[in-house]
């Protein structure tokens, strides 16, 4: 068999046509979804990019790996100490290392190793092809050496293919003479004025005053976000020229994967090719009050898109199941027979979807620690989100929010449902000491974050903040900001 792993960057599920989006914004991966199955409640268990891709990579948390965040300690792999030997062994129980030892050719073409300095990420890959551009690179710069090692080898069997492209990622750098397939669609109807007007007259970086982060560099702004012509939202003019630039890097996305498919089709292979299409992580979109960045641990960012077409499968178009993103990674590796490590964190449902059993997770716990210190519990139809630092956010410690009947997190429920706060934090010591009673290392790496002084993007950046809110006339809000990170740190 054949694998090909479609990895976008930055996707978040519900602005997928498969997973019930207004706007037509995938018309080939919906068509692939439909010859398969979508998992409706997959989740990455670290956000963002680099604790992502290393959790689902290596099969475990990142509360096991160590990488929980973009910088500092947390952000390298814990050295495996005077155990390891001539080779450390944890590279053998990587995930596509389990691909490779079941006789597959394993390839990636993706920046992230170099973009992250995760050098950890080439190791079980027999060829690895950079583009060069550490993050910035769109479809149109992987297609070529997708198209290129696919004609050479891809009548071939059983290889792993990564192909990693990243432009639904801002600065939302989809060509202009592509132009904008949204310009007639209403944006998403959730997003009102009076919502503006809130973010407008609180704070954090990557809100809606703030949308470069702590500066106001205008004239960077419009040169870095070709399709944004400033750098705020002010009404909802502005957040649809906003969200139409996201939108329009997830159609030039799937552009990408439409020429995938139609060489698939063109060398024979399509019908015999499995293809998983996922993302490291989604992006706030205006949900408490992030714009275009991947900042919080909640429904939203952690939540992915996870497509399937297996041949001969006769899987379920849909799966609702709790999942984590590296539970997804074991059932791939056990379905082409490897036994998935005892130290993996994730588990594999591939029998249980076979046989047409019940699977997943009661409750899923996620986090976030490169723009804040978060943990969140996923139960029911509820997410509780914990804050440790607020990344300089005007966020408080516990957050309780109702995804049935408020997925964007308008109403925060923590005072009013203690009961369900209660449950939540319940849940989350649960998951804390049974993680910690398996973890080689008694140091949970949230804990690293806290005393390397806090996120990783907004260390040392708070009097450059205090000073875009003076400039601003937000000094009011400045008392509040260091009242909260002073009693999260």
């Amino acid at each position: 068999m054949r694998i090909i792993y479609i990895d976008i960057d930055t996707l978040r599920a519900d602005h997928l046509g498969c997973y019930g989006y207004h706007r037509n914004t995938t018309p080939n991966i919906d068509q692939i979804a439909e010859e398969g199955s979508i998992f409706t409640n997959c989740y990455a268990s670290d956000a963002p990019c680099l604790p992502s891709r290393a959790s689902m990579f290596m099969g475990r948390f990142g509360i096991h790996t160590g990488i929980v965040g973009h910088g500092g300690t947390a952000a390298d792999l814990r050295l495996k100490g005077k155990d390891r030997g001539f080779e450390d062994q944890r590279y053998e129980n990587f995930w596509v290392n389990l691909i490779r030892s079941a006789g597959y050719h394993t390839v990636s073409i993706s920046p992230y190793a170099e973009r992250h300095s995760a050098y950890w990420f080439y190791a079980p890959f027999k060829e690895i092809y950079n583009p060069g551009k550490k993050g910035m690179e769109i479809a149109d710069t992987v297609y070529p050496y997708a198209k290129k090692w696919l004609k050479e080898n891809g009548k071939k069997d059983n290889w792993f293919l990564h192909i990693n492209t990243w432009d639904p990622h801002t600065p939302y750098r989809v060509p202009k003479k592509y132009g904008n397939p949204f310009e007639a669609d209403p944006p998403p109807s959730w997003m009102t004025q009076e919502i503006i007007d809130q973010h407008r007259n609180s704070y954090g970086p990557r809100s809606a005053r703030d949308l470069l982060g702590f500066g106001d560099e205008e004239k960077f702004f419009v040169r870095a976000f070709p399709r944004i012509h400033k750098g705020e939202i002010e009404n909802l003019e502005d957040y649809k020229i906003w969200i139409d630039g996201y939108d329009t890097g997830i159609r030039y996305a799937d552009d990408l994967v439409g020429k995938l498919v139609n060489l698939l089709n063109d060398l024979g292979i399509y019908e015999d090719t499995l293809i998983m299409i996922s993302a490291d992580h989604g992006e706030s979109q205006g949900e408490l009050n992030v714009y275009g960045d991947h900042a919080t641990a909640d429904h939203i960012v952690n939540r992915i898109p996870m497509v399937i077409k297996w041949p001969e499968k006769n899987w379920e178009k849909k799966y609702d199941n709790l999942v984590y993103q590296t539970d997804i990674a074991a059932t791939i590796a056990r379905g082409i027979g490897k036994k998935i490590p005892d130290t993996w964190d994730g588990k594999s449902f591939f029998e249980e979807i076979e046989n047409d059993e019940d699977f997943g997770r009661p409750y899923l716990v996620i986090s976030q620690n490169a723009w804040s210190s978060q943990r969140a519990v996923i139960f029911d139809r509820w997410t509780m989100i914990k804050t440790y630092h607020t990344g300089m956010k005007d966020y408080p410690e516990l957050m309780l929010f109702d995804r049935k009947n408020d997925f964007h997190m308008l109403n925060n429920l923590a005072e009013k449902r203690t009961e369900i706060v209660a449950q939540g934090s319940s849940l989350l010591e649960k998951w804390h000491t049974e993680m910690m009673s398996i973890s080689e290392s008694q140091i949970d790496p949230l804990w690293t974050v806290w005393n390397e002084g806090g996120p990783s993007h907004c260390r040392g950046m708070l009097d450059k903040y205090i000073e875009r809110l003076k400039k601003t006339n937000r000094e009011h809000l400045i008392p509040k900001l260091l009242d909260r990170d002073e009693s999260y740190s």
